[in-house]
């Protein structure tokens, strides 16, 4: 039976002087943003305050993950010339803190690694003052990858894990969740860049699972930590288990802070990148 979107999950629609000119400038460079393709419930918020998470390498992805909004379909050519888009893009929307994240791009020989670290250095050449947290897929656990990731350094190095172990098959079908803890930790292993990961709640998984998931997380050295309710984008997606109370959200603090990770958002609305610069 469908459940129905509960009150506290729904957002008012926000059209101001500052949200059209977010539009505009994303507009002007050409720009994808996770915030419009993949229906983030908080965007109208971020767009005012003048900011807005950058979706580079197209808008179609090699992977079709269930819970997903963003389309799976064959990837268009990379734009060589969006890293210097998206530089122009943060100097222009003024940001102090740009998140910039992706398609999985399974076509690239290193997942569109070499794109992510050409983002970061053309924004430091404009906007050296400029915190950059990037949200990347696995690349395949590609250490060659990572190793281009770490020469770039980010001040934050994000990786959502998404869900738990015993779900994550049936969320990520073309994902390995073992691969994912060990991409954070060859990351935490091997420089001194924070990293952080997050998880959907709300397809299945009891407590316990969210415990070994914090456990897993804490283990191979996670920073920071975000945890949102899952909302389903359209019928076609998995369906909503659970939606959870504010006393369960009360609990799932308490947990991430009993697990020991430093730093944590967790709410019904939370997403990986929202109020990210709030958490560092």
């Amino acid at each position: 039976m469908h459940k129905r979107l509960p009150d506290y999950l729904k957002r008012p629609i926000i059209d101001t002087d500052k949200t059209r000119t977010v539009r505009r400038i994303l507009k002007t460079k050409c720009l994808n943003t996770v915030c419009e393709n993949a229906r983030c419930p908080n965007k109208n918020e971020c767009y005012t305050k003048n900011t807005a998470t950058f979706l580079i390498m197209g808008k179609n992805c090699t992977r079709n993950c269930r819970y997903c909004n963003i389309t799976c379909s064959r990837p268009e050519p990379l734009d060589l010339n969006e890293p210097f888009h998206v530089a122009e893009a943060v100097k222009d929307l003024g940001l102090k803190y740009a998140v910039i994240t992706s398609v999985t791009r399974d076509d690239l020989p290193d997942g569109g690694a070499e794109h992510f670290a050409n983002c970061i250095y053309e924004i430091r050449k404009i906007s050296p003052d400029v915190k950059i947290e990037i949200l990347t897929p696995d690349f395949k656990g590609n250490k060659d990858s990572l190793n281009t990731i770490i020469k770039a350094n980010p001040n934050v190095f994000n990786h959502n894990i998404e869900t738990v172990r015993n779900v994550f098959k049936t969320a990520r079908p073309q994902g390995d969740y073992d691969c994912s803890l060990e991409v954070l930790k060859y990351i935490k292993d091997n420089s001194d860049i924070l990293t952080k990961s997050g998880l959907m709640i709300g397809l299945g998984e009891t407590f316990e699972d969210i415990e070994e998931t914090l456990l897993d997380l804490k283990n191979v050295g996670c920073d920071i930590l975000t945890i949102g309710q899952y909302i389903q984008p359209s019928k076609a997606h998995l369906e909503v288990s659970k939606y959870y109370t504010s006393d369960e959200y009360e609990k799932l603090k308490q947990l991430a802070k009993k697990v020991g990770i430093k730093y944590y958002q967790i709410g019904p609305l939370v997403r990986s990148s929202y109020r990210a610069s709030e958490l560092i």
